[in-house]
């Protein structure tokens, strides 16, 4: 197989329900990949939280989110990105900390991804926002 091969490329709008399209795609690489019953049901909840959050917090002008698939040796790598608005990690971390003190419901997305993958990185600008999430065999 070529490395080219070995990436695939899925972009969605923001639009209710779309996320289940990424998870189906997630199903197949990640079966393509061999992995895991447990290990694939763990991704598609990771994704479908990623996938939500951009829809819902980025004001993405182009109403589109973008989701690519790196299969790796011993890994899978999935960046949701975005041309939203961007924001400060920071900040909207202490603004749930708070949130959660107060026994608010909401704001566990990112906490859910961290819990399910072995790796989450958030890169936010102006530009956009990447989430990169790694699921290793």
């Amino acid at each position: 197989m070529s490395e080219k091969s070995r990436a695939v490329d899925l972009k969605i709008p923001i639009l209710p329900e779309m996320e289940l399209t990424a998870t189906q795609t997630a199903e197949a690489v990640a079966r393509f990949m061999k992995l895991d019953a447990d290990k694939i049901e763990e991704i598609k909840l990771a994704l479908i939280e990623a996938c939500i959050n951009a829809a819902e917090h980025s004001k993405s002008p182009d109403g589109r989110i973008s989701i690519n698939f790196e299969i790796g040796a011993d890994q899978l790598t999935i960046r949701i990105i975005d041309q939203g608005q961007g924001f400060d990690l920071r900040k909207v971390q202490e603004e749930l900390r708070q949130r959660r003190e107060q026994g608010k419901r909401r704001g566990w997305g990112l906490a859910i991804m961290k819990e399910l993958m072995d790796e989450v990185r958030v890169e936010s600008t102006e530009q956009g926002t990447t989430v990169t999430m790694v699921k290793r065999r």
